[in-house]
């Protein structure tokens, strides 16, 4: 097996078709759920005339999707959020006139097979089943100014497409905080105390099988409902946030060598206190100011007071990170948690799903008409 594959990804949330072809004589166009301006729910619309993405470089593939997975960015991003940031990233020489961005087609994990490789791509051929985490910054199949390099992996030989597509994105962000952030591995965790505020959704769920694989004791706060599934997942506490003062009941548990902080806000301002002075411990929150301030926070990747390190954690594609995840899940140590799918002509009830919040795993689209 080839590591660290990174190669381009040309893909988007797109209907099954039968007679599948890349031929300029054949069609150039597909059915896809777009946004052709920022908004609530009812600026997704279905239209048959989406541009169907092409390979331009050699080192790119392109991905018939069988399944997708919708993310909380997917409601932020349809609501504006980050709108500049990733308009700058996907155009970075303002080569395009303004409001050119549009249309955009939102969801960030696929799963699916490869129909067509670059004459540089030597890790994949057509045929192979694969899933891959889409970085915000890629919206529209329109013009290559919209793409940018992501990951593209073996999808796990134990999954069917809808249940692999529960995992890419959530697998990439939790991978980045734990590890590139928060600095646990697989070798260094073992009897580390680790706290994940919000541990019943998607990056939640990955993140606490991630590390009580590594044998790390996990603490989740979760709502009642979700005690059950944590638990089954690996949480050794589980603090229930509707019984009272979330703070007060962690504040009688020993304290923490990390924390991954999934909700922000209010949270921020006591849990530094739960962490361990002195031992090199970090809060990590996925609920950053960044792209709604970038021009007044600029770059900064953290802080830290109390003898505690409080930083940021965001989304990164990192090349080996699906391999890993995939080796999990085949060994066991990582099962996928989806709580609903809906069919592609059920995606506006999909957003309504995943903006309800309060999730127990994962919202997925089936793109395929048979059952996965």
């Amino acid at each position: 097996e080839h590591r660290c594959r990174r190669t381009k990804l040309m893909c988007s949330l797109r209907a099954h078709y039968r007679s599948f072809s890349f031929s300029a004589s054949l069609t150039n166009v597909m059915p896809a759920w777009v946004i052709n301006k920022y908004g609530k729910n009812e600026v997704l619309r279905f239209t048959k005339n989406a541009a169907l993405p092409i390979i331009h470089y050699s080192n790119e593939v392109t991905v018939k999707v069988h399944a997708a997975g919708l993310n909380p960015i997917d409601i932020s991003m349809r609501g504006c959020y980050g709108a500049a940031t990733m308009a700058m990233k996907r155009d970075a020489l303002n080569m395009k006139q303004s409001g050119s961005g549009f249309p955009l087609i939102l969801g960030r994990d696929v799963s699916g097979e490869i129909v067509e490789c670059g004459l540089d791509v030597k890790y994949f051929k057509p045929g192979d089943q694969v899933w891959a985490a889409i970085p915000p910054s890629v919206c529209s199949p329109q013009s290559l100014m919209f793409m940018s390099v992501t990951q593209v992996s073996h999808k796990p030989k134990s999954l069917r497409h809808v249940k692999a597509t529960s995992i890419p994105y959530v697998a990439a962000t939790a991978w980045s905080a734990i590890v590139n952030t928060g600095g646990l591995n697989k070798d260094n965790s073992s009897k580390k105390r680790v706290l994940i505020l919000g541990g019943s959704g998607g990056v939640g769920t990955l993140a606490m099988q991630m590390v009580k694989a590594w044998g790390a004791h996990v603490t989740v706060t979760c709502s009642q409902n979700a005690e059950r599934l944590v638990r089954e997942l690996g949480a050794g506490d589980v603090v229930d946030y509707t019984a009272g003062p979330v703070e007060k009941q962690l504040q009688t548990l020993q304290k923490f060598d990390l924390i991954l902080d999934n909700f922000g806000g209010e949270s921020e301002k006591w849990a530094l206190d739960l962490l361990r002075p002195w031992n090199g411990a970090k809060y990590v929150t996925l609920v950053t100011p960044f792209l709604h301030n970038t021009d007044r926070l600029g770059l900064a990747d953290g802080m830290m007071q109390k003898g505690v390190h409080y930083r940021w954690g965001f989304f990164a594609q990192r090349g080996p990170t699906l391999d890993e995840i995939s080796e999990m899940v085949d060994s066991g140590k990582v099962r996928p948690v989806v709580e609903e799918v809906f069919s592609f002509a059920q995606v506006p009830r999909a957003f309504q799903k995943v903006e309800q919040g309060h999730a127990c795993g994962k919202t997925v689209v089936s793109i395929e008409a048979q059952k996965e």
